[in-house]
């Protein structure tokens, strides 16, 4: 994905319904996304299709009821997103970006092995 090209809050949340369901006509997402904030049919719609020209999805035109799929995976979507917030927001320091994380929400300690098992993953690469 285009690191230039950054998912709205709500391009992100038709995303997460297209990874989840896959493939969809628009009245599927619609119904399928969050009630709050209430969203009309044609809202859905023209995001979808400026998603579209953004090359967030795929539109299938082959029926009368067209199909988008999500055309970035969550990976490369959060990529480019965490990508964006490191250069914006801390001045391209991963540590920092941690360090705010781990302030702004504790991490289980699920998470914190998985996150001493990515450290010692990456120290491994540098030797």
């Amino acid at each position: 994905m285009n690191d230039k090209i950054k998912p709205t809050d709500a391009e992100l949340e038709i995303l997460r319904v297209l990874w989840q369901w896959g493939p969809c006509t628009v009245r599927h997402v619609h119904e399928r996304l969050p009630s709050d904030p209430p969203r009309g049919y044609t809202t859905v719609l023209k995001l979808m299709q400026i998603m579209s020209d953004k090359k967030l999805v795929r539109r299938n035109e082959a029926q009368r009821a067209h199909i988008y799929e999500a055309a970035v995976s969550p990976t490369q979507a959060q990529g480019s997103l965490v990508k964006h917030l490191l250069e914006k927001a801390f001045d391209n320091s991963t540590a920092k970006l941690i360090v705010q994380a781990l302030a702004a929400r504790p991490a289980s300690p699920e998470e914190l092995a998985e996150i001493r098992r990515l450290l010692d993953e990456a120290e491994g690469e540098e030797k």
